[in-house]
């Protein structure tokens, strides 16, 4: 269909639906972490301003997690779909560890959910402050199961293949797999950038139209610090992520850094920009920095890595693509750095809420997190072509027998219901964004008691019902 295999089509479909997934629980992530600094700031202090904070984010939090359930699901049921063959070979592994995922992470967070959202008046602050916090707990625990299966299917260990599938024999081996320590640091720490550039931009926004209010500094101050102490430690675990790429999947990192060859003992320069031509075997018009190459990549002077012309080409990942992916990803963290140190400096001098170039700053960089999130996933999921578990099954051996027209339709409704739903959902999620938290927000919460207004006990109900009537009109009002 248009000229794709049903190879491509799947790859497609896959990546298309897990992008739009994989914003969600990242802010998830960061959110309920961020609830939990809140809920702790305003027992310790009783300041007004953290039960504000809380209670304005823990509406965005609800919405926010009930679209990452719903555009998860489809995940599961495309193993069984499009990649049964990948689901025949690796299920004894993927299987069990998604299934942990559900039995101690998404149970814990539904446990706890309900008390967190709707229980502030109901019950105890302790037993509040524990739900919030088991709540966080449970979305990193979800990431860590998730992030083990994905790191398996990277650096795959403890495991026998016996009758054509793969059997595992130690599941420490399996779960604490090479890459599996790197990959869990570097995406929790992504999660918490976004969500502090995502709350940073909303504080831009308020102050940038002179709402100016304790709840907008607040949200402000917060993100900047976490930013300045974050960011740079991002840096150094992705060093020592690229480090672990370099022993156990040398040809990614060639195709990252469009490395073809090596010439005799030299350094390796490091290539800033250019373009990895894969028919001519060539980095074209590329500019360059002399051994700087070999100074990131191995840490000496004179280091050198496998070029791409020493693996052969059916086993080369697409380098013009995660070339450019990662340097998306790499100057984007620059850039966080930057906000976070310069945010920062205005701290100390009393001015960063009237310092507009930077508050400009702050909020063009809001989707900055999620956009270097999906350009990392693209370098690493790309970059491990054309294996779907790595040294053992391609991903041509991977997908279902199913023809390129029926994958042509089921994508193109994808996109058609992932744009309505997603796009109004997140309109919905902006347009909350752009109230911003009202002082006493907390004390409004109704307790439904008798005669008074009874919330039904969903997530999406978190939002009060003025919130929920202004999303009716989201596509007619400015």
């Amino acid at each position: 269909m248009f000229g794709f295999t049903a190879l491509e089509l799947a790859r497609i479909q896959f990546g298309f639906t897990i992008s739009f997934h994989i914003i969600f629980p990242a802010i998830t992530i960061g959110l309920a972490s961020y609830l939990t600094v809140l809920e702790a700031c305003w027992l310790r202090s009783k300041q007004t301003v953290y039960r504000d904070l809380y209670h304005f984010w823990s509406k965005i939090f609800a919405v926010n997690f009930g679209m990452g359930v719903v555009s998860g699901i489809v995940m599961a049921y495309q193993f069984g779909t499009n990649w049964s063959f990948f689901s025949d070979f690796a299920g004894g592994i993927t299987g069990p560890l998604l299934a942990y995922e559900v039995l101690t992470a998404f149970f814990l967070e539904a446990g706890f959910l309900g008390v967190m959202l709707f229980g502030w008046n109901r019950v105890g602050p302790g037993l509040h402050f524990l739900s919030t916090a088991m709540v966080a707990l449970g979305t990193l625990i979800s990431a860590t199961w998730i992030l083990a299966s994905n790191s398996w299917m990277q650096t795959p260990q403890g495991f026998e293949i016996i009758d054509g599938r793969v059997v595992p024999t130690d599941w420490l081996a399996v779960i604490f797999n090479p890459s599996f320590p790197y990959r869990l640091v570097h995406m929790s720490i992504a999660a918490f950038l976004a969500t502090a550039l995502f709350v940073g931009a909303s504080a831009a926004w308020h102050l940038l139209r002179g709402m100016d209010s304790p709840a907008i500094r607040k949200m402000m101050s917060m993100s900047v610090w976490l930013l300045a102490i974050v960011a740079p430690v991002q840096a150094v675990v992705g060093d020592f992520h690229g480090l672990n790429t370099l022993q156990h999947q040398p040809v990614k990192l060639a195709a990252i850094e469009g490395h073809w060859e090596n010439h005799g003992d030299a350094g390796m320069p490091l290539i800033l920009f250019g373009w990895p031509d894969m028919a001519r075997e060539e980095t074209r018009f590329k500019l360059e920095v002399p051994r700087l190459g070999s100074l990131i990549l191995t840490h000496s002077w004179d280091g050198q890595i496998p070029g791409m012309k020493e693996f052969a080409p059916e086993d080369r990942p697409n380098s013009t693509v995660v070339f450019w992916t990662f340097r998306v990803m790499v100057g984007l963290g620059f850039l966080m750095i930057a906000l976070g140190l310069w945010g920062a400096w205005l701290r100390w001098r009393g001015t960063l809420w009237k310092c507009r170039p930077f508050l400009r700053f702050a909020l063009w960089m809001g989707p900055a997190g999620l956009v270097a999130i999906l350009a990392g996933w693209f370098t690493t999921e790309i970059g491990r072509q054309p294996w779907v578990v790595y040294g053992l099954q391609r991903t041509a051996d991977a997908v279902s027998p199913v023809g390129a027209g029926q994958l042509g339709i089921s994508l193109a409704l994808f996109v058609l219901v992932y744009v309505a739903v997603f796009g109004t959902g997140i309109a919905y999620l902006l347009r909350m964004v752009r109230k911003g938290p009202l002082a006493g927000e907390g004390q409004q919460a109704s307790v439904g008691g008798p005669g008074q207004e009874r919330q039904p006990m969903r997530p999406l109900s978190a939002a009060s019902k003025a919130d929920r009537d202004d999303a009716v009109d989201i596509p007619t009002r400015s």
